[in-house]
């Protein structure tokens, strides 16, 4: 036999259901506090104003020694003190003589108070037909040896409370229902965006359909919950029309190069099958071309797999690095691609925190691209001075309307578009700058040419850790 758990059994209601359950308990709990203290408070105060009566229930001297004789004559005496009341004198020997209904045990408290001992006394007690009643004695003036006991039946007081019980019980079942049921009603109310969400996220992941969106109102936690989902569900959809449009671009790349390197492929082959040599000076063009384009494949390849990093993936751990001394690197390797053009630099040192690898590859972009844009031995200008680095050609330049796009991947501007490249080196500039915490322009430069401003937070000097490195290396 399964036993019941209460817990489980409440974590498997729906949440709308706890909610209102939680609600109908906690109203519950607070009527049930209100009720009591009412109950208790309202009893209370009937038992004062009861006591209050009884002791502004005094006899006369007269009306106590009528009931006594009465009493010793053997003759019941009447009601005294309105029909609801039950009077006794009670002697110091023990003696009782009531007059009223039953009469009323004569306790020590009493016999104390007849005997001058006490002041008065107040207490509950049953009558001889058992019912309970408040009885109030105090001592008669006089000679000491009396006293008079004045009493009224606790019913006045239980009637009343049984009342007010049911009463109380029955405007509590009705709050606790009623609680139960606003609960319930707000619960559904609350949670209609939450149920809007939650169909929108199945749909998402039935349909693959990132196009939806929740409408947004107010201000509150499920309004922001609604616009991070619609935000979410955008830079989704965004994401996933750039990785389409990415690998539309590259079969676009890539077509060319393969085309041009299948057809000398197959000149090759048709060479070896057909056994008709081709000319030593067009079978080493035609390598070299093999060549070529081997190696724009291999680039466009390593390109691609740059820009299909996530952004928060790094190619390596962060370091400290000078960032003249890797740009010295790649003035080098742009020299050699550039060997007419004069390069005119002014570097001032200048460290940063990155991937060494991909800031030098930055680098290398920028001045490549400098360096395929300049006229014949023009002249390119590099200056880093304070983490700012730039490098400007003297070539055609960029139009303003181009401007915006020449970090797009695969952007070519329709002058360069006879000239090598891929359309990615600018693109890989701007991710690996930005994952290094700067930023990057390209601007028309004055009197003509184009100049690509690099700013890269760091220090001119390098923090003790790297200096005590490099003095043990040097040592």
């Amino acid at each position: 036999m399964t036993r019941f758990r209460p817990l489980a059994w409440f974590r498997s209601r729906p949440l709308r259901s706890r909610l209102a359950l939680l609600t109908a308990f906690a109203v519950a709990v607070a009527v049930a506090a209100v009720s009591l203290a009412c109950w208790f408070v309202t009893r209370a105060q009937l038992e004062a104003e009861l006591d209050s009566s009884l002791r502004n229930s005094k006899l006369d001297s007269g009306s106590v020694q009528t009931l006594l004789t009465l009493c010793r004559q053997g003759t019941t005496p009447p009601p005294m003190a309105g029909g609801s009341y039950t009077v006794q004198a009670i002697l110091a020997n023990g003696f009782v003589c009531t007059s009223g209904q039953a009469p009323i045990p004569a306790g020590p408290a009493d016999l104390a108070v007849a005997s001058g001992r006490l002041d008065y006394a107040l207490h509950t007690v049953k009558d001889e037909d058992g019912r309970e009643m408040r009885v109030y004695t105090y001592p008669q003036p006089g000679p000491p040896g009396l006293a008079v006991s004045v009493a009224r039946p606790l019913a006045e007081i239980d009637n009343s409370m049984s009342t007010l019980r049911w009463m109380l019980l029955l405007v509590s079942g009705i709050g606790v229902v009623g609680a139960g049921a606003a609960g319930l009603w707000v619960a559904r109310t609350g949670l209609e965006p939450v149920n809007r969400l939650t169909g929108a996220v199945e749909h998402v992941a039935a349909t693959e359909d990132l196009t939806v969106r929740i409408p947004v109102d107010g201000e509150d936690e499920i309004a922001r919950l609604s616009r991070s989902f619609n935000a979410m569900t955008a830079a989704l959809a965004t994401s996933r029309d750039r990785q389409a449009q990415l690998i539309a671009d590259a079969g676009h790349e890539l077509r060319t190069p393969l085309t041009s390197l299948r057809t000398n492929v197959e000149l090759l082959a048709r060479s070896e099958e057909t056994g008709r040599a081709i000319p030593a000076d067009d079978r080493r063009a035609l390598m070299a071309s093999v060549k070529a384009q081997m190696t724009e494949l291999a680039a466009l390849i390593g390109d691609l797999q740059e820009l299909a990093r996530p952004d928060t993936a790094r190619p390596g751990p962060l370091e400290v690095v000078p960032l003249h001394g890797i740009l010295r690197s790649a003035l080098d390797r742009a020299r050699l691609r550039g060997p007419e053009l004069t390069f005119v630099t002014d570097l001032a040192p200048w460290y940063v925190r990155a991937e060494p690898a991909a800031v030098e590859r930055a680098l290398v972009n920028v001045l490549d691209n400098a360096v395929k844009f300049s006229p014949p031995r023009g002249t390119v200008e590099v200056t880093l001075m304070r983490g700012e680095l730039t490098v400007r050609d003297h070539g055609p330049g960029i139009p303003p309307d181009e401007l915006p796009h020449v970090f797009d991947r695969f952007w070519r501007s329709p002058s360069a578009r006879s000239l090598p490249g891929s359309g990615l080196g600018l693109s890989i500039v701007a991710r690996t700058v930005h994952q290094a915490g700067g930023s990057v322009t390209l601007a028309p430069a004055p009197g003509g040419g184009t100049v690509a401003t690099l700013r890269l937070p760091g220090a001119p000097t390098p923090p003790p850790s790297v200096v005590a490195d490099e003095g043990l290396d040097e040592a």
